[in-house]
């Protein structure tokens, strides 16, 4: 690349080779004034000049090179997976847009593999998140104004970045404990809960309440698959008290059990297991005092159709303690993202 630079006087009737960025810190403004191919004018100059442009770069690109914004769309249109729009570019860079609700996907290693080369900046919201549609998941760009084509060939060797949907798993509660079933105590988990399946546009079946009996809770549990539940949680009894029936009552209706604890705090307790293509979850008594938990996270994955395995989950520990903010920005936080 040849660059040649003139004052900004002697540009005018000239095409701009790349956007020029206009900050103005009185109106909050940050963007491309002027964009690649635009003919400097007389008028242009004054405003060119209070840009801090007393100087304009022009670019003569070798037949091997291309222009920060080409490079950018051709990377884009390779990793722009379903569920993602693609915009841009603007002072050369593009941006992958979530075109509907879901759990944004990619493989970290082909992330990291673009970003090798020094010259390439690719960020992304983290993986296996929920995002929702018009959000950002993902913006890049070259650090100079071009890029030799084979390094830009290279980078497109990376697989897509995607936006799963979620899918409408319909889900039962199975609430545990004696003094909920004779009245003593109201459930407080029942709207938390229904606030949860909003998000995901999952259908509620319903709730059973059942006492501390194993017998009790496996018959509720698998009355609820019988109805088509295909994600059903039994609140309570999930510690190691005489009177915790549920691991129990949950592993023995089960085929297998993915993890019977979980290194996320709060939700520790947290147990996952399958029937079918029914997912059972025995869930802690902290769901009910904390509005995010373990339970958070999991369901996520459940109703993006990602389930974690359980060699999975024992990595999680790293960031999996909750900060317990006063305003809780879940998911746009460390605690949501473990992948």
């Amino acid at each position: 690349m040849i660059v040649k630079t003139l004052p900004v006087e002697q540009a005018v009737g000239r095409k701009i080779s790349h956007d020029l960025t206009l900050i103005d810190p009185e109106t909050g403004f940050k963007g491309a004034r002027f964009r690649r191919g635009h003919v400097i004018a007389e008028g242009d100059v004054p405003l060119l000049r209070r840009m801090g442009k007393s100087n304009i770069p022009f670019l003569e690109l070798a037949p091997d090179e291309l222009h920060e914004d080409d490079a950018a769309l051709l990377l884009g249109e390779r990793m722009r997976g379903a569920g993602l729009e693609l915009r841009g570019p603007e002072e050369g860079k593009c941006t992958l847009v979530a075109a509907r609700d879901g759990l944004l996907l990619f493989s970290d290693e082909d992330i990291d593999f673009i970003n090798d080369d020094p010259d390439w900046l690719f960020t992304t919201r983290p993986n296996k998140t929920p995002v929702t549609k018009g959000m950002a998941a993902a913006a890049f760009r070259i650090g100079p104004l071009s890029m030799e084509r084979d390094r830009v060939d290279r980078a497109r060797k990376a697989s897509p970045l995607s936006v799963l949907p979620w899918a409408s798993l319909p889900a039962a509660l199975v609430t545990t404990g004696r003094e909920i079933y004779e009245g003593t105590v109201r459930d407080a988990f029942l709207p938390k809960l229904l606030k949860k399946l909003d998000v995901y546009g999952a259908p509620f079946l319903g709730q059973t309440l059942c006492p501390d009996d194993r017998d009790s809770i496996l018959g509720a549990a698998s009355a609820w698959i019988e109805k088509g539940a295909r994600v059903i949680i039994c609140t309570g009894g999930m510690s190691v008290d005489a009177d915790d029936m549920t691991p129990g009552a949950i592993e023995s209706m089960c085929d297998d059990v993915v993890f019977r604890r979980i290194p996320v705090i709060p939700g520790a307790n947290l147990m996952l297991a399958r029937r079918g293509n029914a997912f059972v979850l025995g869930v802690p008594a902290s769901a009910v005092f904390f509005g995010r938990t373990s339970l958070d996270m999991v369901l996520d994955r459940l109703y993006a159709g990602i389930p974690p395995s359980g060699a999975e989950v024992r990595r999680w520990g790293k960031g999996g303690l909750c900060r317990n903010c006063v305003s809780c920005s879940y998911p746009g936080c460390a605690f949501s993202a473990r992948s």
